[in-house]
This record gives structure tokens, sequence and C-alpha cells, in this order.
């Protein structure tokens, strides 16, 4: 690809956009309308965010 700053290809573990929206976005999406729906949003928002941080430590 024309500009792009890697040599060969991206380095392993990269997170780009069109992964983020296709893996990340629309499965949490769907989770927050479903919690939305069944009116337990905020418990929702606060097991993503412990789900999120416990990752961030488990993943190197």
């Amino acid at each position: 690809m024309p500009g792009t700053p890697y040599l060969e290809e991206p380095p392993k573990g990269l997170v780009t956009w069109p992964f983020l929206l296709k893996f990340y976005a629309l499965p949490v999406g769907i989770i927050l309308g479903i919690a939305w729906y069944v009116d337990v949003l905020l418990y929702a928002i606060i097991l993503l965010a412990v789900i999120a941080t416990i990752r961030l430590f488990i993943v190197d």
C-alpha cells in the first residue's frame, strides 16, 4: 500500500479501525442495546469496563 509506514506487513497485534468495528463495536452495540431494552444499561456498562480492564492486564 503506498504511503504505509511498515516495510512489509503491519506488526502482529496491531489493532486497526476496521478490526475494531468488525469484532468489537457491533457486539458491544448489540449488548448495550439489549441491556437498554431490559433496563440494566448501567450494569452492562460497568461489566464491559471491568472485562476491558481485566483483558488489558491479561493480554501481553
